[in-house]
């Protein structure tokens, strides 16, 4: 009997690449500028819009340029932001702004706004639906409205000393003793409903699964929020801490709404002071450097969040 060796097939060749034309090659080259056509539009709008403005300012923070007073303009330099550093309210308005953020942004409207969502996954539909039609709706009043309802609940005769001696409970006039403290209250009732409505999207891409697994484990609510909830909506965190952090310190209409920046300067943010210096005080070309200072500040509170949202947990 005689045994067949079986010969191995031989790989099919290899056909050759094909070949790219030049003139293929040129031709997407060619056209490949043009993709950015339908972008040219927005880009003229922007830098004519938002770009020329700020160069504008930018070149008046160094002049002394009045809206009373001398006619002529002349260059100064930096003495505009020499004089901000010497200034004390300058320094005051500073420290109220870094205050003003801390409390209604950063502590405030973040962690209500995270409490919020975190229950509202719990809840029902219809408390669902009520909760956030409730709270939403103090984020659409627009910014000077609120700034007067909230002068209402807090003023002497308001409605919040109302409740308090109805309670038999010690009142007070809480935009004389506590200004910044009020006004931080109401920034926070008005915009927490954006840090609820970030919050609620990125738990929903928890999945239910993982929670589940560690109540199955053992781990608490606690500990299944800071250990398994919280990393994994870091981002959302950054995110809406950035935004929030930004939009915070830009607010005017709310404190001077209620407040004015008084009782003295105890409640002048940086915003405020801006605004009397640039358009009570005529001094445009002073006003216009602190607002590029204000503009520095975001931009650092903008790097910091950028740099811990790049770091990985």
């Amino acid at each position: 009997m005689s045994t067949l060796t079986q010969q191995p097939a031989e790989p099919e060749p290899t056909p050759p690449p094909a070949s790219v034309s030049p003139k293929a090659t040129g031709t997407v080259r060619r056209h490949r500028p043009l993709r950015w056509l339908p972008l040219a539009p927005a880009t003229v709008l922007l830098l004519l819009f938002l770009g020329g403005p700020i160069v504008y300012c930018v070149a008046i923070a160094f002049t002394d340029m009045q809206l009373t007073g001398s006619s002529s303009t002349s260059f100064v330099g930096f003495d505009n932001f020499q004089r901000a550093f010497d200034d004390k309210h300058f320094r005051n308005a500073v420290v109220l702004t870094l205050t003003f953020t801390f409390l209604s942004s950063i502590v405030g409207q973040n962690t209500l706004g995270l409490a919020l969502a975190l229950l509202m996954r719990r809840a029902s539909k219809p408390v669902r639906t009520l909760t956030g039609s409730i709270v939403i709706a103090a984020w659409v009043v627009p910014e000077i409205v609120a700034g007067f309802l909230l002068y209402a609940f807090f003023r002497d005769e308001g409605t919040l000393n109302s409740v308090l001696d109805w309670a038999h409970l010690p009142s007070q006039d809480w935009l004389y003793s506590a200004p910044i403290v009020a006004v931080s209250i109401a920034n926070v009732w008005r915009g927490t409903a954006f840090s609820m409505l970030i919050y609620s999207a990125a738990l929903s891409d928890v999945p239910r699964e993982i929670t589940e697994a560690a109540e199955v484990d053992g781990a608490g609510g606690w500990r299944q929020l800071w250990f398994i909830t919280l990393p994994m909506i870091r981002r959302s965190i950054g995110t809406n801490l950035m935004l929030n952090t930004l939009q915070t310190l830009s607010v005017f209409g709310l404190i001077w709404a209620m407040t004015r920046g008084g009782p003295g300067n105890r409640s002048q943010t940086l915003p405020v002071f801006m605004y009397d210096q640039a358009f009570l005080k005529a001094l445009i070309g002073y006003g216009t450097a602190v607002a590029l200072l204000l503009l520095l500040i975001g931009a650092l509170f903008s790097a910091v969040y950028l740099r811990l949202l790049r770091t990985e947990v």
